[in-house]
């Protein structure tokens, strides 16, 4: 796998035990977070399982921002994508695009990271989409 392959994300991890920092992979095919020096991987973000026991990661808060161009009409402008994941019972996922002043807000049910980055989509002005895609096992 090459470094041009791989996102890296930066962010926080809390539970009740307290906040850490956090870096996040995505290949492809896996994400992968380490947590308190346990790898937890999975094909996405609601499905992280530690790769040691299986056990999967939940109880906890995961949140990251990442950079996502918007392009409308040729011309790129910068957006930030923040990214709030609630792994418990089930896994929430709120996202946030922040773009030209205006806050678009996309929350699901499940952890769908691609239903998701949908909602956002359909809420852009008229000819506007991200400058560019993120890897889908995200």
């Amino acid at each position: 796998m090459s470094s041009e392959s791989t996102e890296v994300w930066t962010g926080w991890y809390r539970d009740r035990r307290g906040a850490e920092a956090l870096v996040i992979t995505a290949d492809g095919r896996h994400v992968t977070a380490r947590v308190r020096g346990i790898e937890y991987t999975g094909a996405s973000f609601a499905a992280l399982t530690a790769a040691e026991g299986g056990e999967p990661l939940t109880g906890c808060v995961l949140e990251w921002d990442l950079p996502l161009p918007v392009v409308t009409d040729g011309t790129s402008q910068q957006a930030t994508l923040s990214c709030l994941l609630t792994l418990g019972e089930r896994a929430d996922l709120s996202l946030t695009l922040h773009y030209g002043g205006t806050a678009f807000e996309a929350i699901v049910a499940g952890g769908d990271f691609e239903g998701a980055l949908a909602r956002l989509r359909g809420q852009l002005p008229e000819g506007a989409d991200f400058g560019r895609r993120l890897l889908p096992a995200a």
